[in-house]
């Protein structure tokens, strides 16, 4: 039985969609723009893992989102964040089936870290915020927080920035999206990023990586604290 992990991580599928948005026909052609010999190429798709910096770097022009889990639209769409508190590329992570109406929007950058956890923060949002961020064309989101740790990679990386949208249903939850999920176990909190599936294990959801060298894990439903979906994120951010 395949592992839930390898249906988020199919390097023949991101290899499918990095030749049909450059127009080429066959796996050769991908492999001499990206500066590998055609058995190099061949090698990842049989591991099912592949060279992530030298693939982003020669597709700078392409979603990263759609091209490696097939979400989105194949090009960025150009919105950026420019304020005195962070600069980057926004990138559209949810994209609802009904739009929200759009605007340029003030969204409130959080510290989650003072918080602790998700559940604080979203019950003392006042006592944690940061700063504003303006972004052009985005959905309603309910704030935006940094995120750590490498679970994610190379769609989300350690000192991006997220925005969420709380649920406050975790009956609610669309399987196969990216969540920030606050949890308690064994007197421990956590606070993850992570895609949310269905789990084999009753009472509980299954949190997964993309970055392959995460194991998923099935997480109780009553040990979880707080859910947000993820809405976007903005990448190479730098504090001005």
């Amino acid at each position: 039985m395949e592992k839930e992990q390898d249906l988020l991580f199919n390097v023949a599928d991101i290899v499918k969609r990095a030749k049909r948005v450059l127009n080429f026909k066959t796996d050769a052609e991908l492999a001499t723009h990206l500066g590998v010999s055609r058995s190099t190429l061949s090698n990842w798709i049989a591991r099912n893992s592949i060279d992530f910096p030298l693939l982003l770097e020669k597709l700078k022009e392409v979603d990263y989102n759609w091209l490696l889990v097939g979400k989105g639209q194949p090009m960025h769409q150009s919105k950026y964040c420019h304020g005195g508190i962070v600069s980057g590329e926004v990138e559209m992570i949810h994209n609802p089936k009904t739009a929200d109406s759009m605007a340029d929007r003030s969204v409130s950058l959080y510290n989650i870290n003072a918080a602790a956890n998700l559940k604080t923060l979203l019950a003392n949002k006042p006592q944690y915020v940061v700063g504003k961020i303006q972004i052009p064309d985005i959905p309603v989101c309910d704030g935006a927080v940094y995120i750590s740790g490498d679970s994610m990679y190379p769609i989300l990386k350690s000192g991006d920035i997220v925005g969420f949208k709380e649920i406050s249903n975790f009956s609610s939850v669309i399987y196969g999206e990216m969540y920030l999920v606050s949890f308690n176990i064994d007197g421990d909190e956590y606070l993850s990023v992570k895609y949310v599936n269905r789990s084999d294990a009753e009472g509980c959801i299954r949190l997964v990586s993309y970055n392959p060298h995460h194991e998923p894990m099935d997480v109780p439903l009553a040990c979880i604290q707080a859910m947000a979906i993820v809405k976007f994120s903005i990448r190479k951010n730098m504090m001005m």
